[in-house]
């Protein structure tokens, strides 16, 4: 299995009584969809999981699964803590929809690379759907290095990566130059998202692109197949906007800007994070606001 393309990890937007507003849900879902995406994300870091409650996981994923399968399009769902026993059982619990798991590196214990590649060893045996290692060092606390990515890559039932290193350092540079032919990387930091794909990457998951979605997946396309000076352009259109969806801690900024064009019901997020402020807001929309709204065919 190769993934291709643009994903988007969908915030969980809530109502103004604090809960899960599956309509608005569903409805992004089929709009970044219906602008260009490959697929989406459920249960990733943008939708605020660690504050769901198992309920309102459930009903995302059975949101996003309907979505989905009514659109023949492929879900990656978020599945894996630092336990590798309590990772086995979220990823047994995933139901048919699911396409792929995106399983995070153990975080906060800080296990060695050793234990690292055991963790994934034990998953990849056990999980009933493929793999994405989420390889994002400023959340775990643990960076990985280019053997124990490569041992990762070789590993039964391991599709692919999540890289979200914040940069193109040189363990990158050497990932990307090595890669099994039927392993996929998925650049995962917003900002960096055009130079991996350059480098190789076969697609992104990008939280910005519940903005913009259809400028986004064209950007991917234009990397891959040219011309290149065309995705060069659009990058420096794009990169404005990351950045500005970034200024605060993610989801915030992205649920005000939504809000704002009346895509979901509320821009809340739930502590410990706080809604975006306004200045930032504003400069998230008037980047917005450069994008062009017809991109190269």
């Amino acid at each position: 299995m190769t993934l291709t393309g643009l994903f988007v990890p969908l915030i969980t937007p809530f109502s103004a009584n604090g809960e899960l507003a599956a309509d608005a849900l569903a409805g992004l879902a089929h709009q970044v969809l219906d602008d260009g995406a490959t697929g989406i994300v459920a249960l990733g870091t943008t939708a605020e999981t660690a504050t769901l409650t198992p309920d309102e996981r459930h009903r995302v994923l059975d949101i996003c699964g309907t979505v989905c399968r009514e659109r023949n399009a492929p879900l990656i769902a978020g599945a894996g803590t630092n336990s590798t026993a309590a990772s086995a059982e979220a990823l047994a619990a995933l139901g048919s929809t699911v396409t792929a798991a995106l399983t995070v590196v153990p975080y906060y214990t800080r296990p060695s690379e050793a234990g690292i590649l055991a963790h994934f060893r034990h998953l990849a045996a056990t999980s009933p759907v493929p793999l994405i290692v989420y390889n994002v060092p400023h959340r775990t606390g643990r960076a990985l290095g280019h053997d124990t990515l490569r041992q990762l890559s070789s590993i039964p039932n391991i599709i692919g990566f999540k890289h979200a290193v914040g940069s193109i350092d040189d363990t990158t540079i050497t990932l990307m130059g090595t890669l099994p032919p039927d392993v996929s990387v998925l650049a995962g930091d917003d900002l960096h998202a055009a130079p991996l794909i350059a480098l190789g990457a076969s697609g992104a998951i990008l939280a910005s692109a519940h903005l913009a979605t259809s400028a986004f997946a064209t950007l991917i396309r234009l990397w891959h197949t040219g011309p290149i000076p065309e995705a060069r352009r659009l990058t420096h259109r794009l990169t404005p906007l990351s950045a500005a969806l970034f200024a605060e801690p993610n989801p915030a900024v992205i649920k005000s800007a939504l809000a704002a064009q009346a895509r979901i019901p509320t821009p809340a997020v739930r502590l410990p994070l706080l809604p975006a402020s306004s200045d930032t807001t504003a400069s998230a929309l008037e980047a917005l606001a450069q994008i062009p709204t017809t991109v190269p065919a």
